[in-house]
């Protein structure tokens, strides 16, 4: 039995929930699906499955195998496809930022799927750089700078990280004239890093700024009602505050010690043997996501 023929007997298996039932399944005999997984787990190194009382269930190990296995079999399907104008089917698993994830993503996605309705689409949500073949990930849309892994990427805009305040703190408080009086501020830090600092440039070196904050949250949107409440000063990117800067709820603080753009990007494993899926997320995604005003260089320019 080829090892192709073995992924198939172990995601029936899941399926079905049962050895007897991915043979029913399958068409097979049970001996032959029993030794079927048995043979992966040997391949393995490790149980992939786990007997309760009614059925099967999938070990942690099994979980991860099985996103990879579906991922392959629907990969095949897609390449011995005859007819190119058929309508696309198959699963995407595509990790997003929780913030750009909700508010350009997801309604990208919404439409992409009218457009084909045999598809099913998983987003991913998570502020984390998941490892995308462990955890069986098509796309991910990442902002900043990218390690050099071989994967492709292609980018399609770019943002900053800025220091923003209410008007109300500003008038209570004062307006800092550089990042080396932010000591006397209250900070609200939402940074996901270790550490308690900000970083900065100034006539071309940066610098960093140690911070004490008065209150330090895991994610954005804590920070921004804090900071519109008058709370204090805090550090989004700029795609996170336009609405607010835009309608003076919100001002911008010290842009010329600003870092450097952050690009925004697709990434992709390989773009050897793209299934026809993923080419056509990506051909649609990428002048969706250029055309956001949000991402262009001048929302983001220092002097904005």
């Amino acid at each position: 039995m080829d090892r192709f023929d073995e992924l198939q007997i172990f995601v029936a298996i899941l399926d079905a929930g049962s050895l007897s039932g991915a043979a029913r399944r399958l068409r097979r005999s049970a001996p032959a699906v029993t030794r079927a997984l048995a043979a992966l787990e040997e391949r393995v190194g490790t149980r992939l499955v786990e007997r309760t009382t009614r059925r099967l269930a999938a070990t942690e190990a099994g979980l991860r195998l099985a996103e990879m296995a579906r991922r392959v079999l629907a990969d095949y399907d897609d390449a011995v496809r005859e007819d190119d104008n058929a309508p696309l089917r198959g699963r995407l698993r595509i990790t997003v930022p929780n913030v750009f994830g909700r508010r350009h993503v997801a309604p990208a996605m919404i439409d992409f799927l009218d457009l084909h309705p045999a598809l099913q689409v998983e987003l991913v949500f998570n502020d984390r750089n998941l490892d995308m073949i462990e955890h069986g990930l098509d796309l991910a849309v990442r902002i900043g700078p990218l390690p050099d892994t071989g994967m492709m990427a292609r980018q399609v805009g770019q943002v900053r990280r800025m220091l923003v305040a209410s008007p109300a703190y500003l008038a209570r408080r004062g307006t800092p004239s550089s990042p080396r009086e932010l000591d006397a501020h209250d900070i609200i830090f939402s940074e996901q890093r270790a550490g308690t600092e900000w970083r900065f440039l100034e006539d071309g070196r940066e610098f960093a700024v140690r911070l004490a904050p008065r209150l330090i949250v895991n994610e954005i949107d804590t920070m921004l009602l804090a900071v519109l409440a008058g709370r204090g000063i805090g550090r989004p990117l700029s795609y996170q505050v336009a609405e607010q800067l835009a309608a003076g709820t919100l001002v911008r603080l010290l842009p010329a010690y600003e870092p450097a753009p952050l690009p925004v990007q697709l990434l992709v494993p390989s773009a050897r043997h793209m299934a026809p899926r993923l080419r056509a997320c990506i051909e649609f995604l990428v002048p969706r996501l250029t055309a956001l005003p949000v991402l262009q260089p001048s929302a983001c320019a220092k002097n904005a």
